[in-house]
């Protein structure tokens, strides 16, 4: 199939398809005297593997393991090790989004809870020690206060 009946089938611009093959991940694609690419049915599902992957995260480094290799078949300890890579740097980034979440709340509250006419420097403290009272800009947690 031609680059234009692929770009179609799979959405991507044939730039994107071209850069692909430039980068050694789409494998099989053969020329035709005319000089045009003729690519074989399954580059379609193989195109559609690097999109996803891209989508989730993984770099062009990364989507090497998952795709098949030669005959079609799959790496598979390759495959599961980077998976399972991905899947704990989505964890880490999680846990990071949750704290940056709890940060911008607890910011949110002491802004929304200033004292009517506190100056503003003297709010700006206010806030930040609340921020810092909560542990989530120092990351840790500091005694609870008597009051």
């Amino acid at each position: 199939m031609k680059i234009g009946e692929l770009a179609k089938l799979t959405g991507l611009s044939a730039s994107r398809i071209r850069f692909y093959e430039s980068a050694g991940l789409l494998h099989s694609v053969t020329r035709l005297p005319n000089g045009y690419r003729d690519y074989p049915p399954e580059s379609a599902s193989v195109l559609g593997i690097i999109d996803s992957a891209q989508r989730a995260g993984f770099s062009l480094e990364q989507i090497r393991p998952l795709l098949p290799i030669g005959d079609g078949r799959w790496n598979h300890e390759e495959l599961l090790a980077a998976l399972k890579v991905k899947v704990a740097e989505i964890e880490a980034l999680q846990k990071r989004l949750k704290q940056s979440r709890t940060q911008l709340l607890v910011a949110i509250d002491s802004i929304e809870r200033r004292p009517e006419g506190m100056a503003c420097a003297d709010n700006k403290r206010r806030v930040l020690d609340q921020l810092r009272g909560t542990g989530v800009v120092s990351g840790r947690r500091r005694p609870a206060r008597a009051i």
